[in-house]
């Protein structure tokens, strides 16, 4: 009986357990709970590109594959902002010096390699770097095989009437690869520079050092004239000229010694008026030196004879501040200011280069007013060279030819390409703001896109935010590393 008693007992307790669980506190019936749905993710569109390189190498002008969109979600970190409202000087151009000795290793390689490599540095596909400006000597500079100019003849003998004027040294290598050029990217701008005249018009008769004698102050002009008026004729469009390249600098092979008061009665009393008369209209730019005398500039600007002849002044940067482009800015500010030579050292780091040049060439002299920043020389052999005797032995170039069929591109190809393949002429300047060793400078094209360089110039990886239009894109950088953010 006790046992019957139990088990009622027991399916009593049971019962009542089951209808406790199938009801809610209220007495509800309950449905057991549905597995829950995974929520698939929000869809983020990319809205700014990336393309980085880092000290180490590890990545090489790279374009990278984070998603990188604009939003409000409050941080901490820095702000690196851009205002597109605040315009300042329009951009010419980025590249190099083409040497006479930068276009002999080039056409070292075979003919398909070199129309490659052509393509990949003037061309504007995926795949190029979009060099927009190019410098070139006058005659020979320091890195070509040997000195000369257009009309060089036996000692003791002149030529007034430039009689004997002939580009012919150039033919085999530059101008045919200027030509080139031209076809590839029409609208690339040409700076020319002499690093001498011929012997026979210095003081010195010879092609390293001496002055420009005054009684040839009138033939050079027309040497001038007719080079820019042969080079047309070849199909290559001279946008404009120094008188000399580093003018104080008179111990280079080739070189001369022009002062501030010889440029000056040079171009208001000769050059300038030359280039009048035969309807040239070639930039005449003052200077071309490093940036620790900008009172030289200053005095050929302040010369009321010469000014209306100069379009602005060019700089160097071996020794000075970048800060003197602003400097002579300031004094003219009607006047453009250009960057027109740093070279890369054989004895230098890839990263300590990619720092020092992207922070003082690249973002120093655009944000100091330059239309233009250009690396020295474009090209060179294992060795170095070609270089005359005295010449520039450890200028690297932004590549290296090792043979018909192999090329190294060394840290001057990514320290302007970062700039370059994203910034083409006719861009301008706009507002960005430091912040702690994120150096940066903006940019808005011809299209309308916001394209910033920033170099992280600290020992610490930063994260940072982009910001403009109120919203602001998280990013970062190692230490030592370059980034090119474009939307």
């Amino acid at each position: 009986m006790n046992t019957i008693k139990n088990t009622m007992k027991f399916l009593a307790v049971l019962t009542l357990t089951l209808l406790m669980s199938k009801c809610s506190p209220s007495g509800d019936t309950v449905d057991p709970a549905p597995a829950p749905t995974p929520t698939p993710p929000v869809a983020v569109t990319n809205e700014m590109d990336f393309w980085l390189t880092k000290g180490n190498q590890s990545a090489v002008l790279q374009k990278q594959t984070s998603v990188l969109a604009f939003g409000t979600a409050y941080n901490t970190y820095a702000n690196i902002e851009v205002d597109d409202s605040k315009v300042f000087q329009t951009i010419d151009g980025f590249g190099y010096t083409l040497t006479g000795g930068s276009a002999q290793v080039i056409n070292q390689l075979n003919t398909q390699k070199r129309q490659e490599l052509l393509k990949e540095l003037f061309g504007t596909n995926d795949n190029s770097i979009a060099i927009s400006y190019l410098r070139i000597s006058i005659g020979a500079s320091d890195l070509n095989a040997a000195p000369f100019t257009y009309d060089d003849l036996p000692s003791g003998q002149t030529d007034m009437n430039l009689d004997n004027f002939s580009l012919a040294p150039d033919k085999t290598d530059l101008i045919p690869m200027l030509k080139e050029i031209v076809a590839i990217n029409p609208n690339i701008k040409i700076m020319a520079t002499p690093w001498s005249p011929p012997v026979w018009m210095k003081d010195n008769n010879g092609f390293v050092g001496g002055s420009l004698k005054p009684e040839y102050y009138a033939v050079y002009a027309k040497y001038f004239v007719k080079y820019i008026q042969t080079m047309k004729a070849e199909g290559i469009a001279i946008d404009a000229v120094t008188p000399q390249n580093e003018p104080l600098h008179p111990g280079n092979n080739p070189s001369m010694l022009m002062i501030a008061l010889h440029q000056a009665d040079f171009i208001k009393n000769h050059l300038g008026p030359a280039f009048k008369t035969a309807n040239l209209s070639t930039k005449i730019v003052a200077y071309d030196h490093n940036c620790n005398k900008p009172e030289y500039p200053i005095a050929v600007l302040n010369d009321p004879g010469a000014n209306p002849y100069v379009d602005g002044s060019a700089f160097h940067l071996y020794e000075g501040d970048i800060s003197a482009l602003s400097t002579v800015h300031s004094a003219f500010p009607n006047k453009n200011i250009y960057f027109t030579e740093q070279y890369t050292s054989s004895t230098g780091s890839f990263e300590g280069d990619l720092k020092w040049h992207v922070k003082n060439v690249i973002i120093g002299s655009m944000r100091n007013w330059s239309k233009t920043a250009l690396e020295w020389n474009l090209a060179n052999n294992a060795s170095f060279g070609p270089n005359t005797p005295g010449g520039c032995t450890t200028c690297k170039g932004a590549l290296t030819i090792n043979s018909s069929d192999s090329f190294t591109r060394n840290v001057g190809y990514y320290i302007i390409a970062h700039a370059s393949k994203f910034v083409p002429a006719g861009s301008v300047r706009i507002s960005s703001n430091f912040s702690g060793n994120l150096n940066n400078v903006a940019f808005k094209t011809p299209s309308g896109k916001k394209v910033l360089i920033v170099e992280n110039d600290g020992n610490t990886f930063e994260i940072f935010n982009i910001k403009y239009n109120g919203n602001w894109v998280k990013t970062s950088l190692e230490a030592g590393s370059v980034g090119t953010y474009i939307w």
